[in-house]
Parts: structure tokens; C-alpha cells; sequence
């Protein structure tokens, strides 16, 4: 699993579609003060539809992998 400072730019697959779309990437990423992240956005990568996400929703190896499958 990455680690939020490794986010950025980085690819996953939804287990089961989103809105028809399967494969996505992090498209920004924003911190607070203290590093945490505040914002995740993730970007479909077929009709470029943004939306955001909580970023640990992608530990959930039931609706997300990582990388593109």
C-alpha cells in the first residue's frame, strides 16, 4: 500500500465500475500544516470524470486495487 506522500500520480482499479469506469489516477493531492492529507482527487481515466476520495478508502482491497488491471 502507498503511503500518502506517494499518492500522487498513482494508478488503481475499481473492483467493481464506478459511474462505468474501472481504472483511475490520483490526480491531486493537498496537505494540511501537519502533512495530513485534506484532499485526494482521483481522475477516470477513460472520460476524465474527477472526484474525490478519501484517500485510506484505497486500502480496501475489496473495492480498490492498486495499479491498473
Amino acid at each position: 500500500m502507498l503511503t500518502h506522500k506517494q499518492l500522487l500520480n498513482s494508478k488503481w482499479t475499481a473492483v467493481k465500475s464506478i459511474n462505468k469506469q474501472k481504472h483511475f489516477l490520483v490526480t491531486d493531492v493537498e496537505y494540511d500544516e501537519d502533512g495530513v492529507v485534506t484532499k485526494c482527487e482521483i481522475q477516470a481515466i477513460i472520460n476524465k470524470e474527477v472526484s474525490l476520495i478519501n484517500w485510506r478508502d484505497l486500502a480496501n482491497k475489496d473495492v480498490w486495487l492498486q495499479g491498473w488491471k
